[in-house]
């Protein structure tokens, strides 16, 4: 009989998968297929950070994955956290553009959920999936200025159990998975228990960090702070009628530019419909971010590899699977593309790819020097008296969380 020892180093939360797959490795349940070994396991336990973060095993995709579920009290008095969301979408967007692992840009899904709304059904919790995870970013703006505010009873707990069971979270290793919830009433109101719902999604691999809208102390009365605490997540508190500041720039204009001439380069495909749908979604957020004052940021988000339309669009589609443009049926081309031989389109989508490149290099240049003279004025006009925007919480928290996740975070 072989004597064998294994020794692992473990979070407590994941003691139990990793037994249960030493049982089922070694046989210990029913009738071993050849003789046993005797095993010896020692388990280890220490927090989450202790842990170094450069022993995680690699990602096995081709990019790292980051899903994100934001979940959104819409009652009566959201109205200034739901603006917030809206006009800084795309600084958000932008802080996992800066993220990296093993060289590679994560590959970003978001979900939103609304909750709190009187305009929902009492039956579902006032509860509303807007939209699944999807890297669709476009959809995820346009769920957004789409939502609307109503009274309400809000339900934590029950949201975010609903987010865990409802949302088709990745599988793959080290990835980062978190749910963002802002609200403003008592995180222990409705039916299902908050510190279930917190359980849940930690033993998920799934961080929960909560947002409250309103005093921090009033928060960790709510439970706010406890409802981070147990899952991992970060507890953080908001003005949300805190007005978001965007500082004009002498390199607006030219981004604004780039912008439109980077709209020309998408060739979306599909049925006819689809295609036309795709294209005014594009123009539509385009002109939302304009309304809020965030053009400029969408515009450089844009020239991320975090906005990608694979499935949607012929250019982003053939540089992930050529072969699955080279089969499309002619019917689901751009019109203007139906008439030409093969050799004709595929010359078409790689001239459109090599202009793509080129504009988003030079819209990603002069966003450098943007955000530079952001940073220049913002010091410059400091304001010890400003309060933590949606944005400013998310993103701070994004950019520790996907460190100690074992991404690197450019500057």
């Amino acid at each position: 009989m072989m004597k064998r020892t294994i020794n692992r180093t473990l979070q407590s939360v994941a003691i139990v998968i990793s037994v249960s797959a030493f049982v089922a490795d070694f046989g210990l349940f029913g009738p071993p297929a050849a003789e046993a070994d005797e095993v010896t396991i020692t388990i280890k336990t220490e927090s989450k950070k202790q842990e170094d973060s450069s022993t995680n095993r690699p990602f096995v995709g081709e990019r790292p994955a980051v899903d994100v579920a934001v979940l959104l009290d819409t009652s009566n008095s959201m109205d200034g956290l739901i603006d917030q969301a809206k006009s800084q979408l795309w600084n958000i967007v932008q802080e996992f553009a800066k993220a990296k692992r093993a060289g590679k840009t994560p590959l970003l899904r978001v979900s939103v959920f609304e909750y709190g709304n009187t305009n929902l059904p009492a039956t579902e919790g006032y509860i509303r999936q807007v939209v699944q995870l999807t890297d669709d970013l476009d959809k995820v703006s346009e769920a957004l200025f789409a939502l609307s505010t109503s009274g309400g009873d809000e339900y934590c707990g029950e949201v975010i159990s609903e987010a865990i069971k409802r949302l088709d979270w990745n599988g793959e290793p080290n990835s980062y998975k978190a749910v963002f919830i802002a609200g403003n009433e008592p995180f222990t109101q409705g039916s299902v228990d908050y510190k279930m719902a917190c359980r849940q999604a930690i033993d998920h691999g799934i961080i929960v960090n909560t947002i409250h809208c309103g005093d921090y102390q009033t928060g960790i009365n709510g439970k706010w702070k406890d409802g981070a605490e147990l899952a991992e997540g970060k507890y953080m508190n908001i003005n949300q009628d805190e007005q978001v500041v965007h500082i004009k720039c002498p390199q607006d204009k030219i981004i604004i530019e780039l912008n439109a001439e980077l709209n020309k380069t998408y060739l979306w495909y599909g049925a006819e419909e689809k295609r036309k749908g795709y294209a005014a979604n594009q123009a539509a957020q385009d002109s939302n971010a304009y309304g809020s004052g965030g053009l400029s940021s969408r515009a450089a988000a844009k020239s991320s590899s975090l906005y990608r339309n694979v499935g949607r669009d012929l250019v982003d589609t053939f540089e992930e699977d050529n072969e699955a443009v080279r089969k499309l049926e002619v019917e689901k081309f751009p019109a203007e593309m139906q008439g030409l031989s093969p050799e004709q389109r595929m010359e078409k989508i790689e001239s459109m790819s090599k202009r793509r490149a080129e504009i988003k290099a030079k819209l990603a240049a002069v966003n450098r020097e943007r955000l530079a003279y952001i940073a220049a004025e913002k010091a410059k006009a400091a304001d010890e008296s400003a309060e933590d925007t949606f944005g400013d919480a998310f993103s701070e928290a994004v950019r520790n969380q996907l460190q100690t996740s074992g991404f690197e975070i450019e500057n």
